[in-house]
C-alpha cells in the first residue's frame, strides 16, 4: 500500500524533528569534549565548538596527575555503589512488606510513606538530624538520608503486584520461609524494576552535589561534583599540581566533566535491557 503525501510529509518532519532534538541534546556533551581536547589558546577563544582547536591532551594529563581527582573518584564510587545497594535493598524490602495483606496497619504505613512525598522536614532540620547522628564529614551522610524513596517504593509495589501469589504459596509449601522466598524468588523476578530503580539511584548519588556541599568539609572526602565546584572556583587542583597556568581553566573543567561521566556511560548499556522493561511497567496488562 502506497503512502499518501501527508504520511510521507509527517515521517520526514518527524525524522527531522528527532534529528534536531538529538543534536541539541548531544551538543553540550560534544562541546565539553571538544574544549577538553583543545589547546589553551583555542579554549580561551570561546564560541561554538564543533571540533577541538589545537588538539592536545594536556588538560587530561594535568587533571589525572592530581591526587584529588582519584580521591574524589574513589569517594564517588563508594557512595554510588554502596548507596545504590542500600537504597534498592531497603526499597524492595519495604515494598514487599507493604504488599502483604497480613501486615497489620499496612494501609496506614503506606499513607505515611506517601505523606513524605508531599511534606519533608526541610534542609535545616535534616542537617541537625544528620549532625546529631554524627554523620557529618562522613560518606554515610550522602547515602543514609533519603535512603527510602516513596516514589520508588510505589513503583516497586506496582511491579510486585504483578507476581502471582501462587508463586509464594508454592515456595511456602516447599518449606521456604518469607526471607528465603524474598531473596531467591521475588528479587530475581523483579530484575527489570530493580535495574530501573538502581539506575535512577546510581545517577542521583553520583551527581549528588548539594548534600556533599552541606555535609562534607574534609577535602579527602570530596566527591566528583564537589571537586568540580572547587575547580571552577580555582581553589583545588591549582595548588595540588601547579599546572593550571599552562592551559586554560576551561579545559580543566571540561576534562573533569568528561572524566566524571565515564562510569555512568559505561554502566548504562548493561542495564539498558532491564531499564526498558522497567519503564514499560504498567503500560501493558494481561
Amino acid at each position: 500500500m502506497r503512502k499518501s503525501w501527508g504520511e510521507r510529509g509527517f515521517e520526514i518532519g518527524n525524522v527531522l524533528f528527532l534529528a534536531i532534538l538529538s543534536i541539541v541534546t548531544l551538543y553540550p556533551l560534544w562541546h565539553e569534549l571538544s574544549i577538553s581536547l583543545s589547546s589553551a589558546a583555542g579554549a580561551m577563544r570561546g564560541g561554538l565548538f564543533f571540533f577541538p582547536r589545537g588538539f592536545t591532551l594536556d588538560a587530561y594529563k594535568s587533571v589525572l596527575a592530581s591526587s584529588f581527582i582519584w580521591l574524589a573518584y574513589r569517594n564517588s564510587i563508594i557512595v554510588a555503589v554502596a548507596g545504590t545497594f542500600l537504597h534498592v535493598l531497603f526499597t524492595a524490602t519495604t515494598a514487599y512488606a507493604l504488599n502483604k495483606r497480613s501486615l497489620p496497619g499496612a494501609k496506614v504505613i503506606t499513607l505515611l510513606v506517601i505523606f513524605t512525598m508531599i511534606f519533608s522536614g526541610g534542609m535545616i532540620p535534616t542537617y541537625l538530624l544528620v549532625k546529631s547522628l554524627g554523620l557529618t564529614n562522613t560518606l554515610w551522610a550522602l547515602m543514609l538520608p533519603g535512603m527510602i524513596s516513596a516514589f520508588n517504593v510505589i513503583v516497586m509495589q506496582s511491579f510486585m503486584r504483578t507476581i502471582p501469589e501462587e508463586v509464594e504459596e508454592s515456595a511456602a509449601m516447599d518449606g521456604a520461609n518469607p526471607l528465603r522466598t524474598f531473596f531467591t524468588i521475588i528479587i530475581p523476578l523483579c530484575k527489570p524494576v530493580i535495574a530501573t530503580i538502581a539506575l535512577w539511584e546510581c545517577v542521583g548519588l553520583w551527581n549528588n552535589f548539594m548534600q556533599a556541599l552541606i555535609y562534607l568539609n574534609d577535602k579527602r572526602l570530596f566527591t566528583l561534583p564537589l571537586l568540580l565546584k572547587e575547580i571552577i572556583a580555582g581553589q583545588q587542583l591549582a595548588t595540588d599540581t601547579g599546572q593550571f597556568t599552562t592551559f586554560a581553566a576551561e579545559s580543566a573543567i571540561a576534562a573533569t566533566v568528561i572524566i566524571s561521566i565515564v562510569p555512568i556511560l559505561a554502566v548504562y548499556p548493561f542495564l539498558q535491557k532491564y531499564f526498558m522493561k522497567g519503564t514499560m511497567l504498567g503500560s501493558v496488562k494481561s
